[in-house]
């Protein structure tokens, strides 16, 4: 990931900058909403690697003895477009990606088999996007969490607190 280090560039130039967009807000597979507005902060609801309303990926990393895995290097990727989605249902909710004045706290799913230990890493596709994004606004407290499946058998799941302005 490459970082845009120019402080004075919003974050939608950062993302221009890094050849990238915001993507429609993913439609909810539930009784929720994509993101939620209080006061000064903004919490997503848990965002899979969807691209164009698709799951771009699915099965557990790591792996497995019939090949059906998902790689850590594209689990990485897969947790990229996951913390697009969250930017975008974020921005959504805040009125534009330029309103988000930094990153609070990311919780990062992986759905892994149980010998895996790489969840960082996966998430850290995420993280990188953010900090590329906000800069220093972008580092940010976090988890990252093996679970045994997530919805849609998606191999990430990635969720987002950020400030507002």
């Amino acid at each position: 990931m490459t970082v845009v280090t120019t402080d004075a560039a919003t974050p939608s130039q950062r993302l221009a900058a890094l050849g990238l967009t915001l993507p429609a807000v993913p439609q909810p597979a539930g009784a929720y909403v994509p993101a939620r507005r209080h006061g000064e902060l903004v919490w997503t609801a848990g965002q899979l690697p969807l691209v164009d309303g698709v799951l771009a990926e699915t099965g557990p990393v790591g792996a497995v003895a019939d090949g059906g895995s998902v790689p850590a290097e594209r689990a990485t990727d897969l947790a990229r477009i996951c913390a697009l989605n969250a930017l975008a249902a974020a921005a959504a909710v805040a009125g534009g990606l330029d309103a988000l004045t930094g990153v609070v706290k990311v919780v990062g799913f992986v759905a892994s088999v149980p010998a895996f230990t790489g969840q960082p890493a996966v998430i850290n596709g995420a993280s990188d996007l953010f900090v590329a994004v906000f800069g220093d606004a972008g580092r940010h407290a976090r988890s990252a969490v093996g679970v045994s499946v997530l919805p849609l058998n998606a191999p990430v799941e990635v969720e987002l607190v950020v400030t507002v302005s």
